[in-house]
């Protein structure tokens, strides 16, 4: 894979950067700005080479129709204001624009256009398409590792046209994934949870050989203490399990990777609940699981102190409530003490992870956190994404 910060004549060249910009947005407002300021290197270091900056993103899904609410005006505003600096918007039809209409003007430096989305041809991964969108500009460089699991038309089948480079942003993601699943430091833990086992088999069975320990907490948990003969009351569980579980156990004991869920717990009534901690052998048939136990804490704490590299997918509980976040945020208390000395890498990653995160304003304490969500995911699961592969 070639790297565009390694490229040492950009000035003046036309690059056609695709970035993901897919931020919420409410009545016009955004209302979180963190991928916008993901972007900002890249944009920075472009602009000190002098090039030309031509924005491709998406909003949402608009599945190949104009919506107004999913433009990326409001967008183009906010990076506009963050580097200070003036960002052309090209409302009109892509498909219509030429390569001698744009940079007119020899001090405008960056272009925004419409939501890639807007065109069914994007998510098609039509060939006719990125040629198009080829004659706009001298490279491609893709800094939008997130939309990388995406065969899409200005990911994938462009770089076929134009000389294409991984961005900024898209090497450190690429880098910190690395080290925790093919240049890792051990010993190696991941601490994984959310409210489905089904949906993580896949990441825990690819993990399984490389690590020497796997933490289950969360929801997906409450399937592994039910297998194990623990009564979970009225938690969240899922349907035929068994074999998934069967699976895991097995394949923990052919590589001699530790597997650990929950020794105690906490529990409520409702989710509204006062929190009650309570042995495995204590738990009524109308208690709900909504956090790990001290017991629990300790255990996994000594674990990430034992470790050397650490990966953390998914919440350990319903921290939605205060009442039931301890768990999480005692997980990431004892990372971020372990990162202040230097003596463990740290990736974390997922929508919940991150929310968990942000609620103690920590993610400037782990080493790397990703907000690449599926990409991040099918990475983990040893999928080949479509982005990637094009570029390499």
């Amino acid at each position: 894979m070639k790297y565009i910060k390694d490229q040492e004549n950009l000035n003046g060249k036309r690059i056609l950067l695709r970035l993901d910009l897919n931020v919420p947005i409410k009545n016009g407002i955004i209302t979180d700005q963190t991928r916008i300021d993901k972007i900002l290197p890249i944009i920075n270091f472009l602009i000190k080479k002098k090039s030309k900056i031509l924005i491709i993103s998406h909003v949402g899904r608009p599945k190949g129709k104009f919506k107004k609410d999913l433009s990326l005006k409001p967008i183009c505003e906010s990076l506009e204001k963050k580097i200070n600096q003036k960002v052309s918007f090209i409302q009109g039809n892509i498909l219509e624009l030429k390569r001698e209409k744009l940079f007119k003007d020899s001090k405008e430096q960056i272009i925004f256009l419409e939501n890639i989305r807007f065109y069914e041809e994007e998510e098609k991964n039509d060939i006719s398409f990125s040629k198009h969108l080829s004659k706009l500009a001298d490279i491609f460089v893709n800094d939008a590792f997130s939309c990388s699991h995406r065969a899409h038309a200005s990911v994938n089948k462009i770089t076929e046209f134009l000389p294409s480079y991984a961005g900024l942003q898209l090497e450190t993601e690429i880098n910190a994934l690395k080290k925790v699943t093919t240049e890792i430091e051990k010993p190696i833990a991941c601490i994984i949870g959310g409210s489905k086992i089904s949906t993580k088999i896949s990441i825990i069975k690819n993990l399984i050989p490389k690590f020497d320990y796997i933490i289950i907490v969360g929801g997906m948990a409450n399937n592994i203490l039910r297998y194990k003969g623990f009564s979970i009351g009225k938690s969240i569980k899922e349907d035929n399990y068994e074999t998934i579980i069967d699976d895991i156990f097995k394949l923990t004991k052919t590589y001699s990777c530790s597997i650990f869920f929950p020794e105690d717990v906490v529990i409520g009534k409702n989710m509204e609940d006062k929190p009650q901690i309570k042995e495995l052998n204590e738990i009524k048939d109308d208690d709900l699981i909504l956090d790990i136990g001290p017991k629990t804490i300790n255990k996994i704490n000594n674990i990430i102190e034992n470790s050397k590299t650490v990966l953390w997918n998914g919440p350990a509980g319903y921290f939605e409530n205060p009442n039931f976040a301890i768990g999480s945020y005692e997980i990431a208390k004892k990372i971020i003490k372990k990162n202040k000395n230097n003596s463990i890498y740290s990736v974390a990653g997922g929508g919940d992870t991150i929310a968990v995160i942000n609620q103690i304003n920590a993610i400037k304490d782990f080493d790397f956190v990703s907000t690449a969500g599926g990409a991040f995911l099918e990475y983990l699961e040893g999928k080949e994404l479509p982005g990637i592969k094009a570029l390499n």
